[in-house]
């Protein structure tokens, strides 16, 4: 098996000036973009629940926020070829486009119409779909738009965007609901994806070094099965990609079904829940702010190994908080933890993996996160059905150890640093 590991910023990298990238104009568009359709997505998401409850059973709305899951699934490694074989940035406009005009067609649908589920499905269908392809461009697009130098600080901007994303877009959709319904939240969510493509446009790329770009004369079979080889003979990636699989498969369940079992055990209810939440958010945005002022972190491979360690014993801890006010604060420590590991392992991602293959690695990595990792949810919620949510927990926790004990075995991944 080949050692591989990334190659030094050359040619590649004098397209972007070395300046931090919160003071370049190139970077700050692309996240204005960025920005504008996770909104976008967190204020469609809420306007799909919304409009499939209100439109069939429990059960049946259920099934239509699911359909998405799938095809996102199964085509995630295909849409990581399409990324590296057209270009990131085309790939995210064009996603955007059609993610837009879908999204604003079915809002005019139900302003005019109550047809029922079935254009919901079809636009969870293809909003899944379209993700399967939105997704790997979106994490190929930052080492195109900024210098290698950069792309820690620019991993934690991005951090900073999605928890603004997410603190902004679930109140947006609300008032859309309850100002004209679902037709108006899905309207708005539509508007704000539109928002993303003039800026995306405007974005400059960099072009790749000629032994970099792909020639074409490769089928996508053998550009995706090249990017797995070159994942699994990677001394940083292939080790990465096992520690974010375990970190994931530990800390989903109890931060998603868990966390709300545990809520109603003790009484806390959904203000209390919420609480939890806020804390745990607030704890991850710190995180991303430490990396976009840093811009890098010294022994990132052994940092992101400790605090994953710490952060699972934090997860563990959280089933047995005496109080509110305690697993408000225990739960702005794995926020902390967790998102530090977390940016840390994207960082080291990003400025590893060789541009022209990164479409192809976060593709690996997403599928691991978006679609393994949920299958833990309904594990979860039957283990703590039948053992209670302290023992889970605690499993739950050495899952997502494990993900450290893996970082400093391997020591490709233990010695890894940041690009200064």
């Amino acid at each position: 098996m080949t050692a591989i590991t990334a190659p030094p910023a050359t040619t590649a990298d004098a397209f972007v000036p070395e300046r931090p990238a919160h003071r370049d104009g190139n970077v700050l568009r692309w996240l204005s973009a960025y920005a504008a359709s996770m909104v976008g997505d967190n204020v469609y998401y809420l306007a799909l629940s919304w409009a499939a409850v209100r439109a069939g059973s429990p059960a049946q709305a259920g099934v239509v926020m699911a359909v998405s899951a799938l095809p996102r699934a199964l085509l995630m490694l295909g849409g990581g070829v399409i990324a590296d074989r057209f270009g990131p940035r085309r790939v995210v406009i064009g996603s955007d486009a059609v993610r837009c005009v879908a999204v604003l067609a079915v809002a005019a649908l139900l302003w005019r119409a109550d047809p029922g589920l079935w254009p919901l499905t079809v636009l969870a269908l293809v909003f899944g779909t379209v993700d399967a392809v939105f997704t790997p461009a979106v994490g190929a697009l930052p080492a195109r738009v900024t210098s290698h130098g950069q792309l820690t600080r620019v991993q934690g901007m991005r951090g900073l965007a999605i928890r603004f994303a997410s603190v902004v877009g679930a109140p947006l959709g609300g008032l859309g609901v309850a100002l004209g319904g679902a037709a108006a939240a899905f309207g708005i969510a539509g508007l704000l994806i539109a928002v993303s493509v003039p800026l995306l446009i405007s974005v400059r790329t960099r072009e790749l070094p000629p032994e970099d770009a792909s020639g074409g004369a490769t089928t996508a079979w053998q550009d995706l099965v090249a990017g797995l080889r070159y994942i699994r003979g990677h001394r940083v990636l292939a080790p990465l990609m096992l520690a974010i699989a375990f970190g994931d498969l530990g800390f989903v369940g109890p931060l998603n079904v868990g966390l709300t079992l545990l809520a109603d055990e003790r009484g806390w209810g959904a203000s209390g829940m919420g609480w939890v939440l806020a804390g745990f958010g607030t704890g991850a945005g710190l995180a991303s702010l430490l990396l976009a002022v840093r811009g890098r972190l010294p022994r990132a491979g052994r940092l992101a190994a400790y605090t994953i360690f710490a952060g699972s014993a934090a997860i563990g801890a959280l089933a047995y908080a005496p109080n509110l006010a305690a697993a408000v604060g225990v739960a702005l420590l794995v926020g902390l933890l967790a998102g530090l590991s977390g940016a840390l392992c994207g960082a080291l991602l990003q400025t590893q993996a060789e541009p022209a293959r990164l479409g192809r690695v976060t593709a690996v990595s997403s599928l691991v996160s978006l679609g393994f990792a949920p299958l833990s949810m309904p594990l979860s919620a039957a283990a703590i059905g039948a053992w209670g949510t302290g023992p889970v927990f605690v499993v739950s926790a050495a899952v997502c150890g494990l993900g450290g004990v893996v970082a400093l075995a391997a020591p490709g991944l233990r010695r890894a640093e940041l690009p200064h």
